[in-house]
């Protein structure tokens, strides 16, 4: 499994204290790694819930490799236009996360971030559902060997967020029923997650 792990203080990260690499952000990550090269010294990091984009701003702040601002959308037009002039006089590197369709009514800053280079976090494919799968399972102390592994990631949902609730689920059932997740912990957290009705169940 190819992980990014992040040098956080203690407690600083939670759980997801490490990044799977994989399909889904291995372009993103390479582009990050060679900041020096974006248009302006200016990216704009966008991708779905939980794909892990405040982990990578963090990792890239504290990498030194420049600023990252997370929530770029909900901060202030004028002050954020500022920080990018700031950024640009510094000669400092500037990653933006944003959140869901961000609508820039400065034309100043909506020129700016036109011009800057977007990277985008897409779904994981099922080599890196089967490495987040088992992150996940390994941050929460759950034993989930190769044949769980094979069961579990060509039938999961193909999201972040739902690979997290899916074992989160494995996790509580296992809780409840006192016994260690085996294929009727796996296909019930799966039929849980997912619905009964999802093809790739059978």
């Amino acid at each position: 499994m190819s992980q990014i792990a992040l040098p956080l203080a203690p407690g600083g990260a939670g759980m997801a204290s490490r990044i799977v690499v994989g399909n889904a952000n291995r372009a993103a990550i390479e582009a990050m790694a060679a900041a020096s090269t974006w248009p302006f010294r200016t990216a704009v990091l966008a991708g779905p819930p939980r794909s892990g984009k405040s982990l990578l701003a963090r990792w890239f702040a504290e990498s030194g490799a420049g600023e990252a601002i997370d929530d770029a959308q909900a901060l202030d037009e004028t002050e954020l236009f500022h920080r990018w002039n700031r950024a640009q006089e510094s000669g400092t590197p500037l990653l933006l996360v944003v959140r869901g369709e961000w609508r820039i009514t400065l034309p100043d800053l909506a020129s700016r971030m036109g011009a800057a280079l977007h990277l985008e976090i897409g779904a994981p494919d099922d080599a890196m559902v089967a490495d987040l799968i088992a992150l996940h399972a390994e941050l929460r102390g759950i034993v989930l060997g190769p044949d769980a592994l094979a069961y579990l990631a060509p039938r999961a949902e193909r999201s972040h967020l739902g690979i997290e609730r899916l074992v989160a689920a494995i996790d509580r059932l296992s809780l409840e029923r006192k016994a260690a997740p085996t294929l009727s912990i796996w296909r019930d957290a799966l039929e849980e997650v997912m619905g009964p009705e999802e093809p790739r169940l059978l």
